[in-house]
């Protein structure tokens, strides 16, 4: 028996935001980061709000949100009481305010409180997941918070408040939409349902990001990568992901890499380990390797045999990641290989602990991932 549920509303397409207006005499916790506090859309999103509404802002959301941060949020919402809770921004800023209403609510902070999301970025998809990711520096690791008690009330689509998104961050976390995607197709717990929605997802990466990247002025680009992040975020919150994410989560945290960057230069290479067609000997798994086939049939690649559609596949991922100018390796990237090297053992340890690595379509061992992560390198 499979259990599919999307339990967020989307507000979407033009003058989306006027939702927010419907709000009456709320306090507000607004999570989100020091660059959207200081670029105007943060006050665009609170034009919106009538005058009975309260606002109190917590920006202090750094990348990779660590446990202090975390803690910092809690402190800010005792102090100020909220009845509603307000993420406006990337996957840091909806990552950080899952941490602070999850941990708020275990602590007695608040009880059930509303939650809203706006995403700035096309990448994430964690407007509609149960995912959250929190970073203990100290460790060096990173913690999947998987649980229904973080998945949004309701988010925002506004492709306006994406509209400024540079080119760089335009193409990481539009290979983080990609690699969603296709993890979530080739996942143990994918459905019919989730295949459409990945599908979809896929089919709009490879058409609109290169569009948004080279021209960030394209609305329909921007507009069709906002709607694709969002459908490959309800493919993998259904489906969940693979060894790919639980590597990048991995070496995120030891690394330092963007999160995006690092699923793409990891995610030929996961995909030639799942398909059994690495440089390691290892026999040809058929029915992973057709359901990557059916991505590159999807995408009107030579797909006349498993080994060829897995061959024309990646080969299309590596060409679109070098014109959107992602390095497609560790080295390229500027990772010292000393520092690789020592760090390499502890990645593999924590990617096989780590959720996403359990849909994963082929059991997975530590050899394998030292193995994905050196030629990766």
């Amino acid at each position: 028996m499979e259990k599919i549920r999307f339990g967020t509303t989307l507000y979407a397409g033009e003058n989306s935001l006027s939702r927010l207006s419907e709000f009456t005499e709320e306090r507000v916790l607004i999570i989100t980061d020091a660059f959207i506090e200081k670029s105007g859309i943060l006050e665009t999103v609170k034009s919106y709000f009538s005058a009975s509404m309260n606002t109190m802002v917590f920006s202090e959301v750094v990348p990779d949100p660590p446990i202090d941060t975390i803690v910092s949020g809690i402190e800010k919402a005792k102090e100020y009481k909220p009845t509603m809770l307000l993420a406006v921004g990337g996957g840091s800023a909806i990552d950080a305010a899952k941490g602070i209403l999850y941990f708020g609510m275990e602590s007695g902070v608040f009880q059930t409180i509303p939650f809203i999301v706006i995403p700035t970025t096309s990448g994430t998809g964690s407007e509609v997941t149960n995912f959250s990711i929190i970073t203990d520096a100290e460790k060096e690791v990173k913690y999947p918070l998987v649980t229904d008690d973080i998945l949004p009330d309701e988010a925002i689509l506004d492709v306006s408040l994406t509209m400024g998104l540079p080119p760089v961050q335009t193409a990481d976390t539009g290979i983080d939409v990609l690699t969603h995607a296709i993890e979530a197709y080739v996942s143990t717990k994918a459905t019919d349902i989730t295949d459409a929605l990945a599908e979809k997802a896929i089919s709009y990466v490879f058409e609109y990001l290169e569009r948004a990247y080279k021209d960030g002025s394209d609305t329909e680009a921007r507009e069709k990568m906002l709607s694709a992040s969002c459908m490959a975020g309800l493919a993998f919150n259904q489906a969940s992901l693979g060894i790919n994410h639980g590597i990048a989560h991995a070496a995120g945290a030891r690394l330092h890499i963007a999160h995006g960057r690092l699923n793409g230069i990891l995610l030929p290479h996961v995909i030639r380990y799942n398909s059994g067609m690495a440089s390691n000997g290892l026999p040809t798994d058929k029915k992973t390797a057709m359901r990557y086939t059916e991505i590159a049939k999807l995408l009107g690649l030579s797909a006349g045999s498993p080994r060829m559609g897995v061959r024309s596949l990646t080969n299309a991922i590596v060409s679109m990641e070098k014109r959107l100018n992602i390095p497609t390796s560790f080295s390229s990237e500027g990772i010292e290989k000393d520092h690789f090297n020592d760090q390499k053992q502890a990645i593999a340890q924590d990617a096989l602990k780590d959720r996403c690595t359990d849909t994963n379509p082929i059991k997975v061992t530590k050899e394998d991932v030292v193995r994905i992560l050196e030629q990766a390198y």
